[in-house]
């Protein structure tokens, strides 16, 4: 519904012929799913919600305060989403005025401030219906809301991309050969991040023996896996929620500033597409080993295996034992993030160089691919627990 329900007072045709021009306005669209070039009332999407995310955990790890307020149970937690959304909202208000006045002011139907204010306000309410609903899949369903979110949006736009290129075909614009070429790199690629996604590093961890009354315990090795792409695939959609926020910011500045940026970041330009695959790559890189010091923190595991008599053979417990683990996670890290770059990179130069839509992009597939693994390991791990329970019932 959210989709498919346009703002009101809006020249929607206009909207589509801006979206088709500007690349980065394309890359937008992606991520709502189609809803920015139609202009419905979830056109701003997820992405001010997983912006604010960012803001918010880059804050914490700043800010004590905040990380103690993380650590301090359900409460501390419910804090922290609270600011979340604050955040979100600012910047959904910012985001709505800079799109409303740098692009869709030239499509209103009616140009007033009471149209212009309706706009703003439809948008912002659609954004945080679209957070509310993320919430509600974490909360109820199966997966990363915020991520679930994107997965459909991406692939709710294959079959138009799929009949896209069709038309290019019977144009004569594509050959089916390299077609047959976009499709190899594509399962190749599916095959590459399913292979590094599941890859995991074992550390062996031996527990001592201890006498309690007349029976001994211990004495069990155990292990610690270490994904090779510990932080899955939220690194990505980080990258690419960053990459959308020059041309929020230019729309705020003018026309002049949005003439610059477009400039900067054409894909359809070698120039423009070097900058932002390159941007991109880092970007990636950067959140992959910010993202792992939080899902996996060295220092609780270290502590936890002390406290119940376990070690890792040849290592002290301790601060040696943290250091060497941290040592492990930022090779792992180096490796996962590579290669998510390079996975990101090689089906973007094929659609780059062979005019392919860009929901086709190296970015949308690993995203597709990541959350659909994250989705079969919780499903997995739901069947699981349901087996679990129907036996002790």
């Amino acid at each position: 519904m959210g989709t498919t329900i346009p703002v009101p007072g809006i020249d929607t045709s206009i909207i589509q012929k801006m979206v088709a021009n500007n690349s980065l306005l394309g890359l937008y669209n992606m991520f709502s799913g189609g809803a920015f070039s139609n202009f419905t009332i979830f056109a701003l999407g997820i992405g001010p919600y997983i912006t604010a995310s960012i803001i918010i955990q880059l804050l914490q790890a700043g800010f004590e305060s905040l990380k103690e307020l993380q650590k301090s149970g359900e409460e501390g937690k419910k804090k922290i989403s609270k600011y979340t959304r604050m955040t979100a909202l600012a910047l959904a208000i910012i985001q709505a005025l800079g799109i409303t006045l740098g692009i869709v002011r030239s499509a209103l139907k009616v140009n007033s401030p009471f149209f212009i204010i309706t706009v703003i306000l439809t948008l912002v309410a659609g954004s945080m219906m679209v957070m509310w609903l993320g919430d509600r899949i974490t909360e109820k369903g199966i997966g990363n809301g915020s991520s679930v979110i994107i997965f459909i949006g991406i692939i709710s736009r294959l079959p138009l991309d799929g009949i896209a290129i069709q038309q290019r075909v019977v144009a004569g614009q594509l050959h089916w050969p390299e077609v047959t070429a976009v499709i190899v790199v594509i399962l190749l690629t599916i095959t590459g991040v399913t292979f590094i996604s599941e890859s995991t590093r074992k550390i062996p961890v031996q527990y001592a023996k201890r006498v309690v009354g007349r029976k001994m315990y211990g004495g069990e090795s155990s292990h610690i896996p270490m994904k090779v792409n510990q932080s899955g695939v939220m690194p990505i959609i980080f990258a690419s929620s960053i990459l959308a926020l020059p041309q929020t910011i230019a729309l705020l500045g003018g026309p002049k500033v949005q003439q610059a940026v477009n400039t900067f970041f054409n894909l359809s330009t070698n120039k423009g597409f070097w900058t932002y695959r390159s941007i991109e790559i880092v970007l990636i890189i950067l959140f992959s080993y910010f993202y792992n010091t939080i899902s996996f923190n060295t220092e609780d595991i270290t502590k936890n295996m002390k406290n119940s008599g376990g070690f890792i053979p040849g290592i002290r417990p301790g601060k040696p034992t943290e250091k060497y683990l941290n040592g492990i996670l930022s090779k792992l890290t180096i490796v996962g993030a590579a290669f998510l770059g390079i996975m990101a990179l090689i089906p973007a130069l094929i659609t780059h160089y062979m005019q392919i839509p860009v929901n086709f992009g190296g970015t949308s597939l690993l995203i597709v691919v990541g959350v659909a693994l994250e989705l079969k390991r919780q499903l997995e791990s739901n069947l699981v627990m349901k087996n679990y329970q129907g036996f002790l019932k």
